[in-house]
């Protein structure tokens, strides 16, 4: 079938678990060979999206369509051209590495001239090959995290979706895995990547999708979300909380957006020559977390 312009898109979809509305009117889109970042704190959507998208769970309302094909109706058809990463490690730890990719090839029905060199190109990818015959259970959890994306990658999908892909792993591992999902965008397969670290998205995906309360707040590329919303500069003040109270009360006066992190407090704007909390803080380059707070509270999934 024609490669549709977007990988997948979502119009005006609302999910309902009872009173609970987890999805409202949502609107999304994955132009094809882009990756998008999906962004909220606990409770936005992201995890009842992600279900709708694999027809895990089905809209009360909208439209769904994923690489041309429409859901719930056309899933399967939609799921066969597709790779999931979920968030739980649901390997088979009594498998071997090439044991779990073989049992996903037939799954995917890679036909059986084609499934030994699918295998071999997602050892390859998630470099593992050295690993091939080591049982799952003897794996540290960079290597599961790197199977599991194998796995889904072992029938060339055109669209993946990654759940929370480096959730729970240390900053040296979460490294490995930024540059294994990097080779993913470079080789034009469109991704979307649900995930509460801010810093992933910023520097993994062209552009970043922030939902709150099952809808999307802020749309766009991370430099021009943090152009739009934070400027250029912010200015971070560190002190005890009775100073900070002063500060965020001075700010707000002056008509500042502030936002309270631990122990500090940012005032978005540039105060250089405006008196004030200048004096007690530093200034420094605005980024997509103080975006990520200010449209979302202080929160952070």
């Amino acid at each position: 079938m024609p490669v549709p312009d977007s990988a997948l898109s979502l119009r005006g979809v609302v999910k309902r678990y009872g009173a609970i509305t987890a999805v409202a009117g949502l609107d999304l889109e994955v132009p094809a060979g882009t990756c998008v970042g999906l962004l909220g704190p606990n409770g936005a959507g992201k995890s009842t999206t992600m279900r709708l998208l694999t027809a895990q769970a089905i809209a009360d309302e909208g439209a769904i369509e994923v690489l041309g094909y429409e859901l719930p109706g056309e899933s399967k058809q939609a799921r066969a051209e597709m790779g999931v990463v979920p968030q739980l490690d649901n390997l088979d730890t009594t498998l071997t590495v090439e044991q779990n990719l073989i049992v996903f090839s037939h799954l995917y029905r890679v036909p059986r001239p084609e499934r030994r060199e699918a295998i071999e190109r997602a050892l390859e990818i998630a470099n593992l090959r050295d690993r091939r015959h080591t049982r799952v259970d003897e794996l540290s959890g960079g290597m599961r995290r790197r199977l599991l994306i194998a796995r889904g990658l072992v029938h060339r999908p055109r669209l993946v979706l990654l759940d929370e892909p480096t959730v729970g792993l240390d900053p040296q591992v979460r490294q490995e895995l930024w540059a294994l999902i990097d080779r993913l965008r470079s080789e034009g397969i469109s991704i979307l990547m649900s995930t509460h670290y801010i810093e992933e998205a910023e520097r993994l995906a062209d552009t970043v999708t922030i939902m709150s309360h099952g809808k999307v707040v802020a749309e766009g590329p991370p430099a021009a979300l943090v152009a739009e919303h934070a400027g250029g500069e912010v200015h971070e003040v560190y002190g005890p909380p009775a100073r900070l109270a002063e500060i965020e009360a001075e700010a707000q006066a002056a008509g500042r957006r502030t936002r309270r992190t631990g122990t500090s407090v940012t005032i978005i704007g540039d105060f250089s020559g405006n008196g004030g909390p200048a004096a007690d803080g530093v200034q420094r380059a605005a980024n997509l977390e103080d975006v990520f707070v200010l449209l979302t509270g202080e929160e952070i999934a």
